[in-house]
């Protein structure tokens, strides 16, 4: 069960149309294909989305420290050896993306050789999640539209909507109109993406709240510490902490410092490992989680949802794992299905997923 080889594949796939919101806007999902290889001929899978805007890492960044750092470190090393491949790892700082695709790679080549779900692995509390849909900038006509979409065609119940323009009408107004036209059981929360400024998040939270939005997510800049905490102390929504809480640390200081009273949980920044620090954390601080979305492919959807229904406190509410509907091609070779608004954790051991071999090769810019 040793590790052998760790491949970083560079890809690029198509968005239908582009995904706008306040800290950039993505139209190729240009990702790397993290694959790890054991002595055992087993082979482990996960996706790592680059985030630029956002974390700093790039699709070659993300290909050079796991081919440079990571792999030499790490080949000749039992899968098992779980906390010590952590210790490595965390040796460099930074890198949160490339550092969770190895993680969850090697999850994934862990629960094939035992023959095992990965989810039923970390904690097995449910077999399905129930779906989130983000929905990006765009007028509110075209944004209602889409949103009837995935309720007609996919039972969704469940809307992040992007906020973070200027002026804040356009977002207002945007909420107002979907918390009137659709059906008062569907959940929508919003999420500024760092676009406002704390004193800008203050005001709009009245129109926040006529709007019923559940949750506010990064609605300012962290570093805005006294302002946040203001914001934090004000509101009568939930202030979500998502980029600003990439490790147990950075939640630790955030909801200490009063910045954020809920965290979202990524398993593309930081892999099943930290992601279960995290979540261990907020359990015994109270704090409610929610699964995020790092705007993933099926790949990476898959090991959201992994982990997501494995516990209790992940399952309890909508997860985000259906934004791959707005790539034009993916490449995964058993597709993901949203039934009843809902998906189910892959059956087979491991992740439960497997790349297409043709779409792959049809999509890889290192060749």
């Amino acid at each position: 069960m040793k590790i052998e080889k760790i491949e970083a594949i560079p890809y690029a796939i198509p968005f239908k149309k582009p995904l706008k919101f306040a800290s950039g806007q993505v139209t190729v999902a240009d990702h790397v294909l993290i694959r790890v290889h054991t002595s055992d001929g087993v082979v482990g899978i996960a996706d790592a989305p680059p985030r630029p805007y956002t974390y700093g890492e790039t699709q070659q960044s993300i290909v050079s420290v796991i081919r440079d750092v990571f792999a030499p470190a790490l080949i000749g090393r039992s899968i098992l050896e779980r906390d010590r491949t952590t210790a490595i790892l965390d040796r460099t700082v930074h890198n949160d993306v490339a550092k969770g695709a190895v993680d969850i790679a090697i999850w994934d080549a862990l629960g094939i050789t035992l023959g095992v779900s990965v989810s039923q692995f970390l904690g097995g509390y449910a077999h399905h999640m129930r779906v989130s849909h983000m929905l990006g900038f765009d007028s509110a006509e075209v944004v209602l539209d889409e949103a009837r979409h995935f309720i007609d065609d996919y039972g969704i119940r469940a809307f992040k909507i992007k906020v973070g323009r200027r002026p804040l009408h356009l977002d207002l107004d945007l909420c107002k109109v979907l918390s009137s036209e659709l059906e008062d059981d569907i959940e929508l929360y919003v999420d500024a993406n760092r676009g406002w400024s704390a004193n800008e998040a203050v005001s709009a939270l009245p129109a926040l709240v006529d709007s019923r939005i559940s949750l506010f997510e990064e609605p300012c800049d962290a570093r805005e510490a006294l302002g946040r905490r203001r914001l934090v102390t004000t509101s009568t929504i939930p202030i979500v902490g998502d980029e600003s809480v990439p490790r147990p640390g950075d939640v630790s200081r955030e909801l200490i410092s009063g910045g954020c009273n809920a965290v979202s949980i990524k398993t593309a920044r930081g892999g099943f490992t930290n992601g279960t620090s995290i979540l261990n954390l907020c359990q015994g601080m109270g704090v409610d989680v929610l699964m995020g979305n790092q705007i993933d492919t099926q790949i990476g959807s898959a090991a959201t949802v992994a982990f997501g229904a494995a516990y209790k406190a992940t399952h309890s509410r909508p997860g985000e794992l259906s934004n791959y509907l707005d790539l034009a091609d993916d490449l995964i070779a058993e597709p993901l299905e949203i039934r009843d608004g809902s998906m189910a954790v892959p059956t087979g051991p491991g992740v439960g997923v497997s790349v297409d071999p043709d779409k792959l090769s049809r999509y890889r810019t290192d060749k």
